[in-house]
């Protein structure tokens, strides 16, 4: 099969393979990691005999591969799970349930998915509009104070932690200049202005990490075209500057620049998880940071698999865009 359909199907049987892969690896990973599970989830005042009842419930006595067994049964055809005082009905796809709450996993990531892709989509816009202006603007002003002064912004961009970039945005603008309160997320539907005022400094703090990157491809792709011959071509015609570098040279740096974007929703993904930490956002990465220090297994692969998910969607997204963004680009 060749063409489009061929390259979607292709792309399937890939993003189910690699997802296949990442299940089996973090399932080992944290299903053998030291400490009794069942102690951690029952508590420290449980006895031995509910610390057994618990790991008997849970079926951590059962050896791995039956677990990962009936994990792969779950996604495909549900499960039941006893509660302790009834059966629960799980429908597929099932990532199991909670040990703390005995939540449906694939619920609590529903109900925190919606903050995580605020976040994360918010910020792409941010730090592709940022990113893109810097570069095509260093590349205008090339050889010039501004294109080293941008160039430096853009190192330190780079080089300085998520974290520290919210940390200083929430002491300078909520704390000294008090142009902001302190970000406490609100629903789109609840209020949309409030939604997005209180996402604003979150926002910025992943984009002025992400946007360094954007600005130095941009650059970098915009000078290798620009001393293309079809460019001299058109400065022989007499085409102004300006309408060389907007237009012609900023069009044929667009295909590796989506190809970035891809990469780097899934590093996007990980500051998501420091920046909804930081701030307080009740998305997937806080919910992560918890399930991991509380040893909440389930949840913990289950988020772990989603958040692959969307990357290797990203990536296969961007390989189409790519595609018609560049003629010359064949799908394989």
């Amino acid at each position: 099969m060749n063409g489009f359909g061929g390259f979607l199907l292709r792309r399937t049987i890939g993003t189910l393979a690699t997802l296949l892969a990442i299940s089996v690896i973090v399932y080992v990973v944290f299903y053998v990691t030291p400490g009794n599970v069942a102690q951690i989830t029952c508590g420290p005042r449980c006895s031995p005999e509910q610390v057994h009842q618990v790991a008997q419930q849970l079926h951590l006595d059962d050896p791995l591969y039956v677990r990962y067994w009936h994990f792969l049964q779950g996604l495909v055809a549900g499960q039941d799970y006893s509660t302790g005082t009834s059966v629960e009905h799980c429908s597929a796809p099932c990532l199991g349930l909670s040990y703390q709450t005995d939540q449906q996993v694939l619920s609590i990531i529903l109900t925190r998915l919606p903050v995580s892709l605020s976040l994360v989509f918010g910020a792409m816009v941010l730090w592709l509009v940022l990113g893109v202006g810097t570069g095509v603007l260093s590349v205008w002003r090339r050889g010039r104070l501004t294109e080293r002064v941008l160039t430096g912004l853009t190192l330190a961009g780079w080089a300085t932690p998520v974290f520290v970039i919210g940390l200083v945005l929430m002491i300078v603008v909520c704390g000294e200049l008090q142009l902001l309160p302190f970000p406490q997320y609100v629903k789109f539907t609840d209020d949309p202005e409030q939604w997005a005022w209180n996402l604003l400094l979150p926002w910025l703090s992943l984009a002025l990490i992400e946007s360094a990157s954007f600005a130095r491809m941009t650059r970098a792709s915009m000078l290798e075209t620009l001393a293309e011959d079809h460019i001299r071509t058109f400065r022989a015609y007499g085409v102004g500057e300006r309408s060389i570098v907007g237009r012609h040279a900023l069009r044929g740096a667009l295909a590796p620049v989506i190809a970035l974007n891809a990469n780097n929703f899934g590093s996007a993904v990980g500051g998501a998880v420091l920046t909804e930490t930081l701030f307080g956002l009740p998305g997937l990465g806080q919910e992560l940071v918890h399930a991991v220090s509380v040893v909440d297994l389930p949840v913990v692969v289950g988020m772990v698999l989603v958040i692959g998910f969307f990357v290797v969607l990203a990536n296969a997204v961007a390989d189409v865009l790519y595609a018609v963004a560049d003629r010359r680009v064949v799908l394989t």
